[in-house]
């Protein structure tokens, strides 16, 4: 009969109790992410702005996130995951709080970004993730899953939430509401993450040539490092401005057709709420195929939803392709976390997931903006779905070269050393 593994080993009881906690605290955080797109067509009414400017608190909120998930994954490498999630909690509420008292739109767009994207959100996704992904080993695919359904779980609870208490209180009261509850209920769940990964040093045994560098010279997939990294950014924007299309300005396109915010509202909830599901299968995929094959799935599904919003424009199609393209691109932003684990050392876990977590919300910040835009110039949608296609183009084209250097010579992955 096989031991009980310690508390601190990886595939442990223990791993699995901070898993759900990460899910957990990735579903809370995602309320910033997701409110603003529901509150859009209040803010554009309220502030009296064209939808473009009524995109730019959601854009500043994402690149506040991005650049927040760096500034987050090297705090988490150096203190431990527990001290940025706990800073992300305050930042997070009192974030909500301040753009629920904004007066005009730069107020309330400066709180999206700063307080909520940068010090709050940001905290809550990256480091977790990262967090999670030294905690696993044989199931690190499915874990991985598992963790980042927690932000698209946020989008399908969250935005038919928020629309509730808009409609019956106001933007502003549920915006306050919001704020106080992520401190009351982040704080107490952030310190169930103080014990340290298996494979992670104390800060005072850290060294300038960390434990689990890969060796010097060491070529993933044949290219440098850098190299890796900047293809694998540029892919991440590309397939997150296809996506973030139908997931950024589905609520204010069924208003332009009639159905109503609401009818928006509960499209958002269908769309992420499939992809929970589509997260949990490409996990349990990836941990078979790899993390690039499982991209390249994901990328063409997607890409085919994206072409099946061009011809319908009804209720109930609306609907049924709201949740296939959750079904089909679920599984993507997880693949990358997957993809940097299986060619980077786990030294660098935080600060690498982080920058490529980056990217990929850059790509949504930019794909919000350049849809509202295009609807701004073209007075409809049609020029933004056709712009989200060309850029789901350009990542497949990525994932497509790196596979064919995946199967070519000295396509070496970084060995992970015990720390």
């Amino acid at each position: 009969m096989n031991p009980a593994p310690p508390a601190t080993a990886t595939e442990s009881p223990y791993a699995w109790f901070r898993l759900v906690v990460s899910l957990a605290l990735m579903t809370l955080g995602g309320a910033g992410m997701y409110s603003v797109t529901v509150v859009l067509p209040r803010i554009q009414a309220d502030f009296d702005v064209a939808r473009g400017d009524a995109s730019l608190p959601y854009t500043l909120t994402m690149v506040g996130f991005g650049l927040g998930g760096i500034l987050m994954g090297r705090l988490s490498d150096r203190f431990g995951v527990m001290v940025p999630v706990l800073g992300g909690a305050v930042g997070l509420g009192l974030g909500f709080i301040a753009a629920g008292a904004a007066q005009s739109l730069w107020q309330f767009s400066l709180a999206q970004g700063i307080l909520i994207g940068l010090l709050g959100t940001s905290a809550t996704f990256a480091p977790l993730v990262a967090d999670t992904s030294r905690w696993f080993t044989r199931r690190r695919g499915i874990a991985l899953a598992i963790c980042m359904s927690g932000n698209y779980l946020a989008g399908a609870v969250w935005p038919p939430v928020i629309q509730h208490f808009i409609d019956n209180g106001g933007w502003r009261q549920a915006y306050t509401g919001i704020g106080m509850f992520c401190l009351l209920v982040m704080l107490p769940l952030a310190l169930v993450l103080r014990r340290r990964p298996p494979d992670m040093p104390a800060p005072q045994a850290a060294t300038a040539t960390q434990p689990g560098a890969p060796p010097h010279g060491e070529r993933p997939l044949g290219l440098s490092p850098g190299t890796l990294q900047a293809l694998l950014c540029v892919a991440g924007v590309s397939c997150c401005v296809a996506m973030s299309m139908p997931q950024v300005h589905i609520v204010a396109y069924c208003t332009d057709l009639g159905f109503g915010a609401a009818r928006g509202a509960e499209m958002l909830s269908v769309m992420l709420g499939m992809g929970i599901a589509s997260r949990l299968i490409s996990g349990w995929i990836s941990d078979r195929i790899g993390g690039l094959r499982t991209l390249l799935l994901g990328s063409v599904l997607q890409g085919v939803a994206l072409l099946m919003f061009l011809p319908f424009d009804g209720l109930v199609p609306l609907y049924l392709i709201s949740g296939l393209f959750g079904l089909f691109q679920g599984g993507i932003v997880p693949s990358y976390a997957l993809i940097v684990r299986e060619h980077f050392s786990p030294a660098q876990a935080g600060a690498r997931v982080g920058t490529v977590l980056m990217a990929t919300l850059f790509g949504m910040a930019l794909g919000g903006w350049m849809s509202g835009a295009i609807f701004d110039l073209t007075g409809s949608y049609q020029a933004a779905f056709l712009n989200g296609i060309g850029f789901n183009l350009l990542n497949i084209g990525i994932v497509l070269f790196l596979l064919k250097r995946a199967r070519g010579p000295g396509a070496g992955h970084a060995q992970a050393v015990p720390a």
